[in-house]
């Protein structure tokens, strides 16, 4: 379809970690209005589209965002007024020309991501069809994807030892999405009182998690397999499955190493370490083992460990096609982390996942740590079938919003759960 802008507009608001953060209106001329809440990262790949910051250290520390949603009020409404365009993926290489840099840094990732999406949403609404049915690709069967909820926190999303960023549990094995909703909340409700019996800390991390005063991957997986157990569920594929985001590039040393609980380890020993982990837990899916700069390193991981589990490439793919396409000519990774505010735009992370899809590669669509109520990847992630989605603890609002979405969603279609088969 074919619709004309009237205008784009900017507020700085707060996200879920206190930090400036953008909601982005964009109306039609037909009078069509919609909005976006744009997310932001703690932990971040270095090839990421770069937001624009005011670094006014007399708001915010300098995190302020008034010259991102400068972009969208002045250069970006200038340009689109009045413009028709034929499809979002018009608009999107409008915007990426208009910034004119490879990182979109100068009018902001942050400020072009806001329009690409309240722009995708106002074309849902101006054909009156759901934004999931709206930005399906074509020849793709909407799919409800394995919740992974994030329940133990540490790396970057935490004040606590404990060097792995996220331990989520994924209810692989459940019969519908609502089913996987409520695992996961009767384990997170289980945990929670293990963690209590055990003198621990329950509270949270950046993402929902609990954040105990533990220092190793192994004290986290005990705490999982018991909190599965005692909920009433089975561990593995066929029940409630564990996956990890060590988010390693935020351990790794100048000189190569890594540093895991004061222990100083070689790359081909954290495979080693991670091997180890998958043959005594049941862990399905590692994200970020090794840095984003040991690409060597990533080529071995997945050369002894494709064939057990799903090797995911978040800091190192950074959503971006054209190093997707790299690691798949490399044998680096079996799938890619999604994240709309890593590439920029809305027509980029589609693209990013067709490429991953027709070549194998399962995607896994992802939130940030700095989040808004906007539940805009709960759609993407059903649009795209990518059978995957990671987006907190089943708590905090700015969380539970994305999986009540997905349970919306449910109820309102017929679409399928469930991991997807890849070559």
């Amino acid at each position: 379809m074919s619709f004309r802008i009237g205008s784009t507009h900017a507020l700085e608001i707060l996200d879920s970690r206190s930090r400036p953060t953008l909601d982005v209106t964009v109306t039609f001329a037909d009078g069509t209005t919609a909005a976006a809440g744009v997310p932001s990262g703690a932990s971040t790949g270095s090839g990421e589209a770069v937001e624009r910051r005011d670094g006014d250290n007399a708001r915010f520390g300098g995190a302020g965002v008034l010259g991102a949603v400068g972009s969208v009020n002045d250069e970006i409404n200038n340009a689109l007024a009045g413009r028709e365009f034929g499809s979002l993926a018009a608009l999107d290489a409008v915007l990426i020309e208009l910034d004119g840099t490879a990182n979109k840094g100068r009018l902001g990732a942050n400020a072009i991501v806001g329009v690409s999406m309240a722009a995708a949403r106002a074309i849902a609404a101006s054909t009156g069809t759901e934004l999931y049915q709206s930005l399906a690709p074509v020849g793709v069967e909407p799919r409800l994807p394995v919740p992974h909820f994030n329940v133990l926190n540490g790396g970057a999303h935490a004040q606590n030892p404990l060097e792995f960023q996220e331990f989520m549990i994924a209810p692989i094995g459940a019969a519908s999405f609502a089913d996987a909703y409520r695992a996961g909340s009767e384990i997170y409700s289980a945990l929670r009182a293990r963690l209590h019996d055990l003198g621990h800390t329950t509270g949270l991390g950046d993402e929902g998690g609990f954040a105990p005063n533990i220092a190793t991957p192994e004290e986290a997986l005990d705490l999982l397999v018991t909190a599965i157990t005692t909920a009433g569920y089975d561990t593995g594929r066929s029940g409630v499955a564990i996956a990890l985001d060590p988010a390693a590039s935020g351990f790794r040393n100048s000189d190569g190493t890594y540093t895991i609980a004061g222990t100083s380890l070689t790359t081909d020993q954290l495979i080693d370490r991670y091997e180890a982990l998958v043959d005594r837990y049941p862990i399905w899916s590692i994200e970020d083992g090794l840095g984003e700069d040991d690409w060597d390193g990533w080529q071995r991981m997945t050369a002894r460990l494709a064939s057990k589990l799903q090797i995911v490439g978040d800091d190192i793919f950074v959503t971006n096609p054209a190093i997707i396409t790299k690691a798949i000519a490399d044998g680096v990774g079996n799938a890619s982390l999604i994240k709309l505010n890593q590439i920029g735009t809305v027509t980029e992370t589609l693209e990013a996942i067709r490429l991953s899809h027709d070549h194998g590669y399962a995607t896994m669509i992802s939130h940030r740590s700095g989040e808004t109520p906007d539940a805009f990847i709960a759609d993407l992630a059903v649009a795209a079938a990518t059978g995957q989605i990671k987006t907190g603890a089943p708590a905090r609002g700015e969380r539970t919003a994305k999986y009540n979405r997905l349970t919306t969603i449910a109820a309102q279609s017929n679409a399928p759960y469930g991991l997807v088969p890849r070559g």
